[in-house]
């Protein structure tokens, strides 16, 4: 397994991120101050410049009042498909 930010794996993982966020309608800015974070911590997962641990997506999908455990079996279902 690939260990990389630009791992393909990796950037579905992302890309399911964003696409959460857009559908909730929040943009980097609000997701970055519900995290108490700066808006540069959203923007650089979502480009690909930093690695996300599994505390910090967890913590991103309750911010998008999305359940992370969904977000990860969707991930997991498109994966096979």
């Amino acid at each position: 397994m690939q260990k990389s930010l630009q791992s393909a794996e990796y950037q579905r993982l992302i890309a399911l991120l964003v696409a959460q966020r857009q559908k909730a309608g929040i943009r980097q800015h609000a997701l970055a101050k519900k995290l108490g974070k700066p808006q540069s911590f959203v923007a650089k997962y979502e480009g690909g410049e930093r690695r996300l641990d599994v505390i910090e997506f967890i913590a991103i999908a309750e911010a998008l009042a999305a359940d992370p455990i969904k977000l990860l079996r969707r991930y997991i279902r498109d994966k096979r498909c």
